[in-house]
């Protein structure tokens, strides 16, 4: 049997007489509560539980027990959508179109502590996505909700879990990354959610824009003009625990900055080229290529661990990172830099991700992801993907470790 759960899911305490407090920069607005999640020990393996959820007088009744985020998504690129896949019993639970056009050629996921994605497509335009059909709208003049349920997918207009879209006319849009937003036990949800992304049309000149994750309406914008001159702009992005947006450049390039509040812009040079990039619950910045490199804010310094392959990475909230190697995944301890345990897989991974059960994904760049137990180095296969080639926050678990202190 699985063990324990990793963390505790939202980002507003870990429950028992543990209560701490979540602030979003910018709202002003400080939500407590005294939150725990466990696991029940079902004859189906293990599930999340809200029987621990504690908001004050409000019994959330969430959906079940059901919060959204044992989901990962993975865009599908060369087919222009996005599969659901549950992380527990490996089914693919929903297949969605990411643009009107089906031609976005999508890559990075962002989910919310909402459970809900953003998709970023390369050729423009984000897309909003709701996890549970419940929080969907009739909006196809059929009654009831029209959604997929499975590996196959509704056409743009008539599927129902579609939040919003917002088109934008980029030649290159990668990043996407949600800040935690404040958590309202009045409503039992997350208020003032926002998403950040960037995108580019002339090489040395990107655009970093924060939407209201709501309405996807753009209620922000940084022009930097004197970028590094390359192909794709800002490659990936984080964001930290007040929701500041980091993002980074392929190539002997970048890494950027940009102040949730005051939209104040920095940049430093980069050490070696990055794919990936995540912040870790220490506030560390990483970019992940060839090496892993660890970025301190406080002191503008770098220092770097020698593990091979270009792809991405992520932190457990424990002090390990996970990140892309030849022929798996490696460990390494985010303190002292020295790598842990390498685990073997069948093929090159590009794309990592933790789950809220503490399992290790690698997304291949072709039709399959694995999930890892660190535990034991044992591993297994979901398949049917479509030019899978995701490598941000797929389950939400990131920003919840930068959430959470």
């Amino acid at each position: 049997m699985r063990r324990a759960l990793a963390a505790c899911v939202l980002a507003v305490g870990c429950g028992g007489d543990d209560q701490s407090s979540g602030t979003q920069s910018g709202t002003g607005t400080t939500a407590t509560s005294d939150v725990g999640l466990s696991l029940l020990p079902t004859g189906d393996g293990p599930r999340l539980d809200v029987g621990m959820l504690d908001l004050g007088a409000t019994d959330c009744g969430l959906h079940n027990g059901d919060l959204g985020l044992s989901f990962i998504w993975i865009a599908n690129s060369t087919q222009g959508t996005v599969s659901k896949i549950d992380t527990l019993d490996l089914e693919e639970r929903g297949r969605y179109v990411v643009r009107p056009d089906a031609a976005g050629n999508p890559s990075r996921t962002s989910v919310n502590l909402s459970g809900d994605v953003a998709v970023a497509n390369r050729n423009g335009g984000i897309t909003k996505i709701h996890a549970l059909p419940e929080r969907c709208a009739e909006s196809n003049g059929t009654p009831g909700i029209q959604t997929a349920t499975g590996s196959e997918f509704l056409p743009w207009g008539v599927e129902e879990c579609i939040a919003w879209y917002t088109p934008m006319t980029y030649v290159s849009q990668r990043p996407v990354a949600w800040t935690s937003g404040v958590f309202d036990p009045a409503a039992c949800t997350f208020r003032e959610q926002k998403l950040w992304t960037a995108g580019m049309n002339t090489p040395g000149t990107i655009d970093i824009i924060r939407l209201d994750g709501e309405t996807g309406a753009i209620e922000a914008m940084v022009t930097i003009d004197d970028a590094y001159v390359d192909n794709y702009g800002i490659y990936g992005g984080a964001v930290d625990a007040r929701g500041n947006f980091w993002g980074s450049q392929v190539g002997q390039a970048k890494l950027h900055f940009v102040d949730y509040e005051t939209l104040e812009h920095r940049s430093w040079d980069l050490e070696v080229g990055a794919y990936g990039i995540t912040v870790d619950s220490q506030g560390y910045v990483w970019t992940c290529a060839g090496n892993a490199s660890r970025f301190d804010p406080a002191t503008e310094t770098w220092q770097r661990v020698l593990a091979g392959e270009y792809g991405g990475c992520m932190e457990d909230g424990h002090g390990t990172l996970y990140k892309a190697n030849p022929g798996g995944i490696v460990a390494i301890d985010t303190t002292t830099l020295e790598i842990k345990h390498t685990y073997a897989l069948p093929q090159h991974i590009h794309g990592i991700s933790v789950d809220f059960y503490g399992y290790v994904w690698g997304v291949s760049q072709g039709s399959q992801a694995y999930r890892l137990d660190p535990a034991d180095g044992s591993f297994e296969t979901v398949g049917g993907l479509v030019g899978a080639y995701t490598y941000s926050d797929m389950t939400g678990f990131a920003l919840r470790s930068v959430s959470v202190p």
